[in-house]
């Protein structure tokens, strides 16, 4: 066989990290708090549209953007609830939030470009950054500030071959939402460089104790130099879906397409009526969804703050809790390891999101039912107290 490409063999193997683990011991019983899966399901009339769409014949191509109906009502949604005005040309539907990504990395980055990531950091978007040729670099927040946006982390880290800064609001793994002054000097950045921000926002309706999302594209002068990506995934309990969308100024659009037309033509037609019945149905429905993920923040996070050797901040946002473990005497693997080892529970270690995260390990409080976080709970404080003193 010829040699593969080497956009295969230079770009790092995306790793699973605890759960590729937990799968491997072919254990029973683990309680999975690792992985960034809603444990509801999907509402039902979300199914129903969806039922509906398939039955009336809605099976064949259709538009290569997103179905039009669909992309009205997310241009309506987009000014209502994102402050963005854009007209649904500005739309592309996507394969979730990860082929999104995908689209606006390849689209923008060439060999020898460099793109920033804030750290700690999502591993999914290194790999991408490898694969269109360019070079991720990493600005590190700082734990002791809330891993608070920091300017000149940032800057310092800018090159002549700068081109992109990757953001997450709100943070995973955090659980951060960025507040306007930080978006505000992260902007300021942007422009002064000319470089593109890309927007990752799945988790903008998840947000806790009146926390406030925003979006960085809605702040003076960035439309023109943003793309926002967001998802059906976390919201509505949509991951197994595959739906998503973005929002690119207008003079990408073109580009944007020729990579998501050639990778996987347009989107699954009939499930894009799922779509629309998520974002104009019932929004009581959403809000049920994102009230059990704050009695789930509340049991977890009040838990671990009981525990020896155990602090964790409040998230604002997301289904993640950044505990620091560091008072335990454990590294972050190490921690994540004993764990799975001792107590049959699976979170994941906070140096997978790079050497910031180190001392901290990540556990998804929206991945498990209210008994089985209590149960983990249990077996987290039981395996700590027999280690650190009270």
């Amino acid at each position: 066989m010829k040699q593969l490409a080497k956009r295969i063999t230079e770009t790092s193997p995306k790793s699973f990290g605890m759960f590729a683990k937990a799968m491997q011991t072919g254990r029973e019983g683990l309680i999975h708090l690792e992985l960034g899966r809603p444990s509801a399901d999907t509402p039902e009339h979300i199914k129903e549209a969806t039922i509906d769409a398939l039955r009336r014949g809605d099976v064949h191509y259709s538009d290569l953007q997103g179905v039009p109906h669909l992309r009205r009502a997310l241009a309506e949604k987009l000014a209502r609830k994102n402050d963005l005005d854009v007209t649904p040309d500005r739309i592309l539907v996507t394969n979730g939030l990860t082929h999104g990504s995908y689209a606006g990395i390849m689209a923008f980055l060439d060999p020898g470009d460099e793109a920033i990531l804030l750290e700690p950091y999502y591993p999914q978007h290194i790999g991408k950054v490898e694969l269109a040729g360019a070079t991720p670099v990493l600005a590190q927040l700082d734990a002791s500030k809330n891993y608070a946006i920091d300017p000149e982390a940032i800057e310092a880290k800018i090159t002549e071959r700068t081109k992109m800064i990757v953001l997450i609001n709100p943070c995973n793994p955090t659980g951060r939402v960025y507040s306007r002054e930080e978006l505000q000097a992260l902007a300021d950045i942007a422009i002064k460089h000319d470089l593109i921000v890309m927007s990752d926002e799945v988790y903008e309706d998840i947000l806790f104790d009146k926390a406030e999302h925003i979006s960085i594209a809605s702040l003076p002068g960035m439309d023109e130099r943003t793309i926002t990506l967001f998802a059906f995934t976390k919201s509505y309990a949509m991951d197994g879906w595959r739906l998503g969308y973005l929002v690119a100024p207008e003079a990408a659009m073109s580009a944007l397409l020729k990579i998501t037309t050639n990778d996987c033509t347009h989107v699954n037609t009939f499930i894009q009526d799922g779509a629309l019945a998520a974002v104009t149905g019932d929004p009581d429905v959403l809000q049920g969804l994102i009230d059990e993920d704050a009695e789930k923040r509340q049991r977890v996070v009040s838990r671990l703050n009981q525990m020896p050797g155990i602090t964790c901040p409040w998230p604002e946002g997301t289904i993640y809790a950044f505990a620091d473990i560091s008072g335990t005497g454990f590294t972050s693997q190490g921690f994540a390891d004993k764990l799975l080892e001792e107590a049959g529970v699976v979170v994941e270690a906070g140096s997978f999101y790079g050497a910031a995260g180190e001392g901290r390990v990540r556990v998804c409080f929206g991945s498990a039912s209210i008994e089985d976080i209590d149960l983990a709970m249990d077996r987290i404080q039981a395996m700590v107290s027999d280690r650190v003193p009270a």
